[in-house]
């Protein structure tokens, strides 16, 4: 009995080193450098395409978008200050005319006096009540 287990102990302790030996020779090889060349130059050329679309977006921001939405806070700066120009030379708000189909009321709204939308500016809309 204890012949046959100092075998069974010694082939063990043999076979494993060369097991490990395995292990580690599989783990060390490497693919065939063909395939791993074109894996590489694959993902160098991801990398470089990434780089120059970033650079291109980068430059666009700074030299295409930012002077174009100048450009417009301008435009709409001019616009606005020509619209309220405009106003100061219409007459008072009481003397417009207003048209039947101006501020139709077919019930009182349920907030305030009950004549003004949600939406109402007494700078802009004006409503004769029927007295």
């Amino acid at each position: 009995m204890t012949m046959l287990s100092a075998r069974i102990l010694a082939r063990a302790t043999r076979t494993q080193p060369r097991i490990l030996q395995q292990a580690r020779r599989l783990a060390t090889e490497s693919a065939p450098k063909h395939t791993e060349s074109v894996f590489v130059k694959e993902r160098e050329a991801v990398k470089h395409h990434a780089a120059e679309s970033s650079e291109l977006w980068r430059k666009l921001s700074i030299y295409v978008i930012i002077p174009a939405v100048v450009l417009a806070s301008i435009n709409a700066y001019k616009l606005w200050n020509e619209h309220w120009e405009h106003w100061e030379h219409l007459p008072p708000l009481e003397e417009r005319v207003e048209y039947p189909y101006q501020n139709i009321r077919t019930k009182n709204y349920f907030w305030g006096g009950g004549d003004k939308t949600l939406f109402w500016n007494d700078k802009v809309n004006y409503h004769k009540r029927d007295e």
